[in-house]
Parts: C-alpha cells; structure tokens; sequence
C-alpha cells in the first residue's frame, strides 16, 4: 500500500497503531508475506503523518539507516501484539508468528518496549497540546508509541472490539466500530460471502 508516495506490502486499514502493526503480516499467493521483512522503514515512513501527530516525529527521521537499528524490536513487538490479541479475541487461526511465545512472555515484551510518557507542550500563544517523548532517536520513539498504544489498547475499551478477520486467507485484525462488521475491509467480506456462496452449493450431498 503506498501512502504519501512511500510503498509498504502491508495491509493499512485506518486501525490503532498497535493494530496496524499486527497486521504486517497477512497471506500473499497462499504463503505468510511478512512486510517488515526488509521493509520496516517503508511502514514506518507510510505511518510517519500519524507518528507525527503525536510525538512531532518527521518522515525523514525514519529512513532506512534510522529505522534498521529498531528493526528488530519492531517485529517482537508486532508477534507479542499478535500473541495477546490471539488471546484476547480467542482467535481460533493458526498463529502466524511465534507459535511457542507465551502470553506471561508477550506481556514482559510489551512492557519492556513501552516506554513512552506524554508532556504538555504549550507554546506562547498557542493552545496547549500533548506530545510523547522517550529516549533514543525517532525510530526508537516510533517503536515505543506503539507498544505504549498496545497497552492502551488491551486495557481500554477497544479490546472488547478487537476481532480477527475470519475471512479466507486473511491473517488481519480490526477494531469493530459497528455492530455488523464481521470483516476487516469490503474486500474480506466479498471473499467470505463468496466461499460461504460456493460451500453451500458444492456440499457433498449426505449418502442415503
């Protein structure tokens, strides 16, 4: 998906940050396509206007060279997210990234990349606004938001909403924000009405 020119593999749906990183993995060509595979920089900077909002990070704070030394971190913070949210939706898929991790290990993940803090900025004739700070460089600020976000996320009211796409071969969760969303995007509920279509007039009648 391309946003402000910058092209990332992954899936962005207008979800929470914590959920949008979830969802950097997802089926491609019947195989797991993992977009942070050499592309954490591409969907850091295609989120970069959101990580702005609220920190003041600037897309060119997360080119390749900023964002390679948090790469990893990123992507144990996206499997502990998934682990949890697995657990928090009882999302009965297969999970796609680490299998054995366990939850108690997911938990201690979270919280050790959370470290983020809100501060009131206040300028000279302007209204007073909240920024997140943390220490390390932008990319590490990036990381730490999200994770932040992640425990707002499992602690607040939208874990109630939180789902999995059950649609065929999607491995993305959504935050419901209405009573009948059943599916991530139109694109998934196409697909599972389709199946849904073709498994009731294909059915194996019963033998007599």
């Amino acid at each position: 998906m391309t946003t402000d020119g910058v092209t990332t593999s992954a899936t962005l749906l207008g979800e929470p940050l914590p959920v949008e990183l979830m969802n950097t993995v997802n089926m491609g060509r019947g195989r797991v396509v993992d977009a942070l595979d050499g592309g954490a920089a591409a969907w850091l900077h295609a989120l970069a206007g959101r990580l702005g909002v609220e920190t003041g990070i600037e897309a060119v704070q997360l080119d390749q060279n900023a964002v390679r030394p948090v790469a990893d971190a990123l992507r144990t913070l996206r499997d502990a997210l998934r682990r949890l949210a697995e657990e928090a939706t009882d999302d009965p898929r297969p999970s796609a990234t680490a299998a054995d991790l366990t939850r108690s290990e997911a938990v201690t993940m979270l919280n050790a990349l959370a470290q983020a803090w809100p501060e009131l900025v206040w300028p000279a004739d302007e209204q007073p606004s909240r920024a997140y700070r943390g220490h390390g460089a932008a990319a590490d600020l990036a990381v730490r938001l999200i994770a932040h976000q992640g425990v707002e996320l499992f602690t607040g009211p939208n874990r109630e909403r939180l789902r999995p796409c059950l649609a065929p071969n999607c491995l993305l969760f959504f935050v419901k924000t209405h009573a009948r969303q059943e599916w991530c995007s139109a694109a998934c509920g196409n697909r599972a009405r389709v199946s849904r279509h073709h498994r009731r007039h294909h059915a194996t009648p019963r033998t007599q």
